[in-house]
Order: structure tokens, then C-alpha cells, then sequence
């Protein structure tokens, strides 16, 4: 029970109707889980809007509800106005919970890539260091020894004030999240101060119905991090940089391969072994040290110059940051499973046109004996990605392995067909094996001595969504019953 009152403490309202001294039992935002007693607060959405519930929830015995519209007051409710509801739901949150965040040093992550891979490299950091870190991002929230599957890349304000408020309580000093510009648009950070806020890089993505409008919208929606935080890290390689830190009222601090970024990488190398890539550099700057990861490529430099900046402010040594960057993995980004001393396999969640150049781009430097590439489209999506992809994929991988992936309410072939159109452009040598799990057989079963194979598309996914019904389906547990089965035959 809280006095309404205190929930609004940091917010401007008006009082329509009612008082603010009443006891509140419950904050709801969702309609269908309104109860006695409770706050109900009126959020406009995309497809429904909060409003038109006002009735319901006095019905199911809502004691005051939030507006920003104005609206037909009830004689039991309490009403009160606020500009944004969305915004007055985060600062509601923030004070149901008792402000948790402010127990924490919240670390935020934003940018088009790099997100998912720098949170975990940071919360490897620091916890070879000795801190005890939760996570809030695109795969899973991490609380303690709980792990919730994610929904959303930034969940809805109230349940990122509850996570923070169960981090205290699993004893968590600090937190890293990613955070999304629709996140950061919606006002699901409000409420509270960052410690630290990352820029990792901004490419035309996210752009269209229900997202953002327009690119100039999705750089100021990022922006808005750096009016939320004590210290801003920017890379300062990215041509957009100075556009995102627009009106800003943080420290700022620069990464990047430029000579006058603050902390920067030098003499990069690649390194590769049978069944290894990874690459190592040196960090010149503010921490001098070489590093190497057991990711390939240059955004791995970049995720990992981006930790090493963060965790500098956490006073961790080096040799504490040298071990974590060791030992750093992401579930499903550029994930290998050790399968063949004579070739490389890999999991990559690489679900698109841009993902998947960026990643065959990067694997081609390496220069494998062949590329190989297995991955397919999801159903009821758009038919332009799956050329883009089929294109990419034969342009640049010496063998595609053309397969099936959450076809949803589509036949894997007519998928499949559309996908071949994109390779028609190309000279790219391709299979179809709709099979997920044969189509993986064929790749290792081919495989040969130098050979990089990448299965994409499905990543950290652990299920194949098929007529409405999503079934078990994870790739490592397919890998593993491959192997068993080869084995068997020999």
C-alpha cells in the first residue's frame, strides 16, 4: 500500500477529481489486470488505447486512475493529469518500487549493433572483478541466479523498476541494460539517473510504421541517454556521433581506432586457428594493455574497447579484464561450438540483409578454405528480406545451405523459393534442405579442412514457430544429436 501522493512526488499532475491522500494497493497499466484499490494508468498505444478502459477499471473497484487526455470523470475515481502517461507510469514505477535505481549504478547501453555482445562483456568484467551485476537486454534479464526470458530489448518502465528493486534484493551493486531508442522514445528509463550511457554506433534501421518516423527521430531518441546520465562513452568513429551528443549534460569520454578518441585500439591483428577465430589489439589512452578476444572481427574490437572504457570507471585491473575478455560469450552471437579440429561452426542470430553482410564480410577476412553459410526466413514477414538475404548469402558465402526458420503460418518451400530468387542474382552455389536439422547434418558432413560454417538466423531462438505453435528446436541440442549419429556410423 502506498498514499497516491508519494507516487506522484516527482511528477507534475492536476487533480481532476479526488485527492491524492488515498491508499493505492496496486499500479496497473494493463486493463485486464486491474483490482481493487489500484492505479490505473492510461496508456496510448499503438493498437489500444488506455483511455476508452476507464469505465471497466471503476467497475473492478480502480481507485484513481492517470490520464493525459481529458476525459469523463467517474464519481468513485480519483483522476489525475498528467502531460505524458507513459512518462508518468515510468515516475509512478520508480516510486512503487522506493526508487531502487538509486541503490544501483545503472549502466546503459545504446546503439544499432553491439548492444546484446558489450552488456555481457560488461557484466563478465565486472564480476571477475568481484561485483555482483544484473542484466536487462534483448535475450534475458539476469537477477542473481534468475534468468526471465525477454519480451522486449527495454521492458515497460514498471517491470524495469522491478527488476531493479529484485537486483537490490539479490544483493546486485550494479546493472547493465540495454537500452533501445524505442525504449528511451516510450519513456521506459525515466525516472532515474545512469550511471554510465554508451553509444556503440547508429545505421538506418528501425525506421517505418510503429518504429520511428524518420532517421533524424532515431538519432534524437538515442540522444536522449546523454541528458540522463553522469558520463557518456561515444564512439567516436561513428560519422553521427556529434549529432547524438546534441544537447547533452554528461561528461563525455570517446572510444574508437581514431587518434583522438580518449581510449583507442591500435595495431589490430586477426588470429586464427584450426576450429579458433579471434582477434587482438592494443588499447592506447586512457588504459594501456593488449587484449585478445575469442570473437572475430572489428565490431568485436569495438564491443570490447567499449567494456574495457566502462569498467575502467570501476577501478577494475587489468589482468581482471583481461581474463572476462577471455572468457566473454553471448548465446547466438557469433557463438562457436566446438565440433572439428579441421573447421570452424557458428551460431550467429544474423536475421537480416545488414546482419548477415556484416557477418560473412567479416568471417571472408579471415579467409577460410570455403564459406558456408545455412539459414532461412521467417514466414509472414517480408518477402523483400528474404531476397536481400538470398542475394547477400550468394554473394559472399562459396555454399549457402538454404533451410527453414519459424515459417509461421507459410510453407517452408514458397520461403525457401523466394529466398532462391535473391541467390538467381548471384553466382553463389546453394542447397535446399527445408530440414533445419538435416540442412546442419549436410554442413558438417561436407565440412572440410579451413572451412567457416555459420548457421544464422536463429541465434540465442531455442524454438521454430510452425502454424501458431512455437516447438523446441535449439540448434546446439541439433549439433550435438548430429554428431551422436555420425558417430554411430562410422
Amino acid at each position: 500500500m502506498e498514499k497516491l501522493r508519494n507516487l506522484l512526488e516527482r511528477l507534475d499532475y492536476k487533480v481532476i477529481q479526488g485527492n491524492t491522500e488515498i491508499e493505492i494497493t496496486e499500479l496497473v497499466y494493463d486493463s485486464r489486470k486491474v483490482t481493487k484499490g489500484c492505479l490505473f494508468v492510461c496508456i496510448k498505444g499503438t493498437a489500444v488505447d488506455g483511455h476508452i478502459y476507464i469505465q471497466e477499471a471503476a467497475e473492478k473497484g480502480a481507485a484513481a486512475v492517470m490520464v493525459q487526455e481529458e476525459v469523463e470523470v467517474l464519481d468513485q475515481l480519483t483522476v489525475v493529469k498528467v502531460e505524458d502517461t507513459r512518462y508518468g507510469l515510468a515516475l509512478a514505477s520508480a516510486a512503487w518500487f522506493h526508487h531502487p535505481a538509486e541503490k544501483l549504478k545503472v549502466i546503459g547501453v545504446t546503439g544499432t549493433k553491439g548492444k546484446t555482445t558489450t552488456t555481457y562483456m560488461v557484466k563478465s568484467i565486472l564480476e571477475q572483478a568481484g561485483y555482483k551485476v544484473g542484466l536487462i537486454g534483448t535475450i534475458e534479464a539476469v537477477i542473481g541466479d534468475k534468468v526471465i526470458p525477454a519480451n522486449n530489448t527495454t521492458p515497460e518502465s514498471y517491470i524495469v523498476q522491478d527488476y531493479f528493486r529484485q537486483m537490490v534484493e539479490a544483493g546486485c551493486q550494479c546493472v547493465v541494460m540495454e537500452v533501445s531508442s524505442q525504449g528511451l522514445m516510450m519513456h521506459r528509463t525515466a525516472g532515474f539517473q545512469f550511471e554510465i550511457g554508451i553509444f556503440t554506433n547508429i545505421e538506418p534501421d528501425h525506421i517505418g510504421p510503429n518504429e520511428h518516423a524518420s532517421f533524424e527521430e532515431y538519432l534524437a531518441c538515442k540522444g536522449l541517454l546523454f541528458r540522463q546520465c553522469r558520463t557518456g562513452i561515444i564512439n567516436m568513429d561513428d560519422e553521427h556521433w556529434k549529432q547524438v551528443i546534441e544537447g547533452h549534460t554528461c561528461e563525455i569520454e570517446t572510444f574508437g581506432f581514431s587518434p583522438e578518441a580518449d581510449l583507442r585500439a591500435a595495431d589490430t591483428r586477426l588470429v586464427k586457428r584450426p576450429g579458433y577465430l579471434g582477434v587482438s589489439y592494443r588499447a592506447e589512452g586512457r588504459t594501456e594493455m593488449e587484449v585478445e578476444i575469442d570473437v572475430p572481427g572489428k565490431f568485436s574490437v569495438y564491443n570490447s574497447l567499449t567494456a574495457i572504457a566502462i569498467c575502467r570507471h570501476f577501478h577494475v585491473t587489468e589482468e581482471n579484464m583481461k581474463q572476462a575478455l577471455k572468457t566473454a560469450k553471448v548465446k547466438g552471437r557469433i557463438e562457436m561450438i566446438p565440433v572439428s579440429d579441421q573447421f570452424t561452426l557458428m551460431i550467429d542470430y544474423a536475421h537480416n540483409a545488414m546482419s548477415l553482410e556484416s557477418l560473412l564480410s567479416t568471417l571472408k577476412e579471415y579467409e577460410p578454405e570455403r564459406l558456408v553459410c545455412v539459414f532461412g526466413c521467417g514466414g509472414n514477414r517480408s518477402k523483400l528480406r528474404r531476397y536481400e538475404m538470398g542475394e547477400v548469402s550468394g554473394k559472399l558465402a562459396d555454399l549457402t545451405i538454404i533451410t527453414s526458420d519459424n515459417p509461421r503460418f507459410e510453407e517452408p518451400q514458397d520461403i525457401i523459393d523466394d529466398i532462391k530468387q535473391g541467390m538467381a542474382k548471384t553466382k553463389g552455389d546453394y542447397v535446399e534442405i527445408p530440414d533445419r536439422k538435416e540442412a546442419i547434418r549436410y554442413a558438417i558432413e561436407h565440412g572440410k579442412a579451413g572451412d567457416v560454417i555459420v548457421l544464422a538466423g536463429k541465434g540465442h531462438e531455442d524454438y521454430q514457430e510452425i502454424k501458431g505453435k512455437k516447438y523446441p528446436m535449439d540448434e546446439r541440442v541439433l549439433i550435438q544429436e548430429v554428431l551422436q549419429e555420425l558417430a554411430q556410423e562410422r
